[in-house]
């Protein structure tokens, strides 16, 4: 069975940082492009963040500079690094997997993703 894991949100003051990691299991995860969203409520699911096998990753403007992604495929994980985090990133973080070629998977569209965790919150507020 296909399955994506999150973990590490939690609470954090404007400014600090947040470490949010994803398992994959039953299947090559090496394979796909890896990918995290996030969605605030009442608001639209966003792409945050991609990483391709080869390891390019693409940003959303929001989090260009801020935010790192990466991956270990021989630990079959994905990490979404979050520095100077701000009340505006407070959402349920997702992690996503998907089949089609970078070129697809980089524009963040969540219906180039085929598979997906339960979510983790990350909350940042004073």
């Amino acid at each position: 069975q296909v399955q994506l894991v999150e973990s590490g949100g939690g609470s954090v003051q404007p400014g600090g940082s947040l470490r949010v990691s994803c398992a994959a299991s039953g299947y090559t995860y090496s394979r796909d492009c890896m990918a995290w969203f996030r969605q605030a409520p009442g608001k639209e699911r966003e792409g945050v963040a991609a990483i391709a096998r080869t390891g390019a990753t693409n940003y959303a403007d929001s989090v260009k500079g801020r935010f790192t992604i990466s991956r270990d495929n021989a630990k079959n994980t994905v990490t979404l690094q979050m520095d100077s985090l701000q009340p505006d990133d407070t959402a349920m973080y997702y992690c996503a997997a998907s089949s089609l070629p970078w070129t697809d998977a980089r524009t963040l569209s969540s219906s180039n993703y085929y598979v997906w965790g339960q979510g983790t919150q990350v909350t940042v507020s004073t």
